[in-house]
């Protein structure tokens, strides 16, 4: 299988998860590099009227989490640990999030995504620890 098909398969994995389906954000995957846009919705704020952080980590950890998994073409990886940092509310627009793989080993990945406004400020940024699981890439995960 061709890089190409490895990335939409993984762009169509994210994109038939039920939580995802719910936010409408979309995918598009690259060798060690995503990025994932959301369209900024009312029913996605908090109290005080701007995007909940919930979707922060979502946009956040999916950017880096399928960085990683574009460089694994056998199974599902596994966030075991990411720090988000949210550095400024949002209430209308698309958020576009970055990821990239900064790191890799034999067991572990680590990778970095920044999330902007629709005017290209950086509205947060997190990073992550990653790793193999034992759950193979297939259609019955939506990758396909």
């Amino acid at each position: 299988m061709q890089d190409l098909d490895h990335f939409k398969r993984l762009e169509n994995m994210m994109h038939s998860a039920p939580f995802v389906i719910k936010t409408g954000a979309r995918a598009i995957i690259r060798h060690g590099e995503a990025v994932i846009t959301l369209p900024i919705r009312e029913d996605l704020f908090h109290a005080a009227g701007a995007l909940h952080g919930a979707l922060y980590f979502l946009v956040l950890d999916n950017a880096a989490f399928f960085a990683v998994n574009s460089l694994v073409r056998d199974v599902f990886v596994l966030t075991t640990s990411f720090t988000t940092y949210l550095t400024r509310p949002v209430s209308n627009g698309v958020i576009r999030a970055v990821g990239k793989v900064v790191y890799q080993n034999r067991t572990q990945y680590i990778a970095e995504a920044v999330a902007y406004d629709s005017d290209e400020r950086e509205i947060g940024r997190g990073n992550g620890v990653f790793m193999r699981s034992k759950i193979p890439l297939s259609k019955e995960i939506g990758y396909g």
